[in-house]
């Protein structure tokens, strides 16, 4: 009788394994998918793979060995891909590593014909299907291959309780070779950890250059062991060894990332000035590391040649640590006022005939690209590097826009014409607060007339990450996710640029990189967790699904407010430029205004019935909770204007003095700080609903 029962069992078990690991149809479309940047070409056809235990990875390498060779980039990324895949779904696989010799067997087969080196211009472009029983992955290069993973994981869904993949067919390619990310770390430094797992987000999302901010006037953060000085002297401690720089740059190797560094001279020069004062425009101050937030004066001596000889030691020492053919100088808002201040400059001025301080850094900037042409490189800089002397070798970083007296795109475009490559930060600089789709409606290709060679120079973009106003602690809340839009207008085609299905897939790729070990989402709810002193933080979250950070640099008008030691766990840190109640406030009230309200405004309710009771939800812990005390006037305007537009409501209409009090209510004060350095970014849809009601 055992005997019978066991074999039943096992007969069952058997017809349920093989049921299991059939393919499921799937009811996905293109518009249910949630892949970040968007392929150049996708095809969702019916059927559902299912991962199992089963699931098994081989790599091979067209016309030569099966398998790419232990510890190679492509090895370590296909492992890297189980891991993930293993996490995320709670599979146990059989083969938790690559194989190797046993092609025919696997699940996932990738096929490359070259390892790549790491450049630019790099074949990034992969074919990648997902079939019933097997996935084929197909690229020239391993580089290409990553990317294709990248689209996989992204792939990962459920379908009828099971995870697994859904049947398509993709080809895809980026539109532009230089797709970045520049990382302010003199700021505020960011240790190894921080900047390895944003490399791991930039892979995620296809992003392929880490811009590398390692100087600027407030500290210097490289270890140069012939010019010692500059990171005992002038980084409070809080360096890279040269180690760990080798380190990262092997990290961002193998994910497909380039990592391009900036030492910004001869302006930003506080910290170099700091440690070696010698090299200085006014050699009677005393240097010390800035602590605010600006432009400061302090400058190399460009008609020192002493500063030359500093500056090849530099190099010298510090190029061979990064293996990029491009070299970051800045060179970007520099004044001149030291220059203007000393005779001797001004003398050296008049003998060569050097007009004014713009062609005196366009001859410093010339040396400094014989130098590192010395060393194998090419120089890179701000905009203001452009002159006509500066050689054509140099590539252009177009920053600057409307709030710098410039067109946008101007630098850009003037660029390209002039003959130079160039790439664009201006719409990206995400330090700005601006929305997400503010950034994403930016393209790097402008709409002006261009020739395609004219065209082929604009060789992409870089969202910038200034860090001012960013920790190691809150810079992920400030990069992600929104930098994943951004990764998609420098990968995707010109036409991808729909706003909510953008918004329907950001949503859904900020959850995927908080299990690549981004912690914008857990940091958020620390924060409030301490602003609450761990008591009850509803009231605070919903205040912050209304509330958005003072926008471009207002938060720190002048640079004085804060200083690097400053604390930035306050309400403002919390809150981020995508308010999440906004857009949904925003399109009910835009229903009930055009129904002439004849429908039941009840979400508009639920929203103002909410936010009505933060501040009195807020005063039940305040005494806990010191860090609450700031945030109570700001809550209590959130309550009041909420209690006058739901009588409002009520009454089907607004009395003409409550729209006053509604209007006094929401404007802004004169001191950010009472403000809590925070915008209301409910305020029109809110003055929406108010003039709709008063005009009744």
């Amino acid at each position: 009788m055992k005997t019978k029962i066991l074999a039943l069992s096992l007969l069952i078990l058997m017809t349920l394994g093989s049921l299991y690991s059939q393919p499921a149809e799937s009811s996905l479309s293109t518009d249910s998918l949630t892949l970040m940047p968007w392929p150049q070409e996708i095809e969702v056809e019916p059927g559902f793979q299912i991962i199992d235990t089963d699931f098994r990875l081989a790599i091979s390498i067209v016309g030569g060995e099966t398998k790419a060779g232990a510890g190679s980039r492509l090895e370590n990324a296909s492992t890297r891909f189980l891991r993930y895949l293993t996490d995320k779904t709670g599979t146990f696989l059989k083969a938790g590593y690559p194989v190797s010799g046993q092609v025919e067997g696997a699940t996932l087969l990738i096929e490359i014909e070259e390892k790549a080196v790491l450049e630019l211009g790099n074949d990034e472009s992969y074919e990648l299907d997902v079939l019933a029983n097997k996935i084929s992955l197909k690229a020239r290069t391993d580089i290409g291959a990553l990317r294709g993973l990248s689209t996989l994981k992204q792939l990962i869904s459920v379908q009828n309780g099971a995870f697994g993949f859904p049947q398509v067919k993709i080809k895809d390619n980026p539109r532009f070779p230089w797709r970045g990310l520049m990382l302010d770390v003199s700021r505020h430094f960011m240790p190894v950890d921080v900047v390895k797992r944003n490399l791991d987000a930039m892979a995620f999302v296809k992003l392929n250059v880490l811009h590398w901010h390692l100087s600027d006037d407030q500290g210097f953060r490289v270890e140069v062991k012939n010019l010692p000085n500059l990171h005992e002297r002038a980084s409070d401690g809080m360096y890279y060894t040269q180690d760990q720089i080798r380190d990262i740059v092997t990290y961002a190797d193998e994910r497909g990332i380039r990592v391009v560094p900036e030492f910004d001279v001869p302006g930003h020069a506080t910290a170099i000035l700091t440690a070696y004062p010698e090299y200085a425009s006014n050699l009677n101050l005393r240097y010390s590391l800035e602590r605010n937030a600006g432009i400061f004066d302090p400058t190399l001596d460009p008609t020192n040649e002493e500063v030359y000889s500093f500056l090849d030691t530099l190099f010298k020492e510090v190029t061979p640590l990064f293996p990029d053919a491009y070299f970051h100088i800045g060179g970007d808002e520099n004044e001149g006022k030291h220059w203007d201040e000393n005779s001797q400059i001004q003398r050296f001025m008049a003998e060569n005939e050097i007009p004014d301080n713009h062609e005196l850094q366009t001859y410093f900037n010339i040396r400094l690209e014989k130098i590192l042409s010395k060393y194998g490189k090419k120089l890179m800089g701000w905009e203001e590097i452009m002159t006509p002397n500066m050689p054509k070798s140099a590539l252009i970083h177009s920053w600057r826009g409307v709030n710098e007296g410039m067109e946008p795109g101007e630098s850009l475009i003037k660029a390209v014409k002039s003959g130079y490559h160039t790439i664009l930060s201006n719409g990206y600089y995400i330090d700005l607060m601006l929305s997400v789709e503010d950034h994403y409606q930016v393209d790097p290709m402008p709409e002006h007339e261009l020739t395609q060679e004219e065209q082929s120079r604009i060789l992409g973009g870089e969202a910038t990450m200034w860090s001012e106003l960013v920790t190691p602690l809150t810079i992920d809340t400030r990069i992600w996710p929104r930098t994943a839009a951004i990764a998609e207008r420098f990968w995707s085609a010109r036409d991808i640029k729909d706003l909510d299905d953008m918004h329907r897939r950001l949503m859904a790729t900020s959850q995927k990189l908080e299990g690549l070990g981004i912690r914008h989402i857990q940091v958020r709810e620390y924060l409030l967790r301490n602003i609450a002193n761990y008591k009850d933080t509803g009231a605070l979250s919903d205040l912050v699904k209304i509330s958005e950070p003072l926008k471009i640099y207002t938060r720190n008008s002048g640079g004085t407010q804060y200083q690097v030691y400053s604390p930035f766990t306050l309400f403002a840190d919390v809150c981020t430029p995508d308010a999440v109640d906004v857009i949904p406030f925003e399109k009910e009230v835009t229903a009930y205004v055009e129904t002439a309200n004849e429908s039941d405004p009840v979400a508009l309710k639920e929203y103002l019935g909410k936010w009505a009771t933060i501040y009195e939800r807020l005063l039940q812990i305040e005494q806990d909770a010191p860090l609450v005390g700031p945030v109570l006037p700001y809550a209590k305007r959130v309550r009041d204007v909420s209690t006058l537009l739901l009588e409002g409501l009520d009454e089907g209409k607004l009395r003409k003095k409550d729209f006053v009090v509604i209007q006094d209510l929401l404007q802004e004060k004169d001191d950010p700080r009472q403000n809590l350095d925070v915008e209301l970014a409910v305020k029109d849809g809110i003055l929406d609903l108010a003039t709709f009601l008063s005009d009744k």
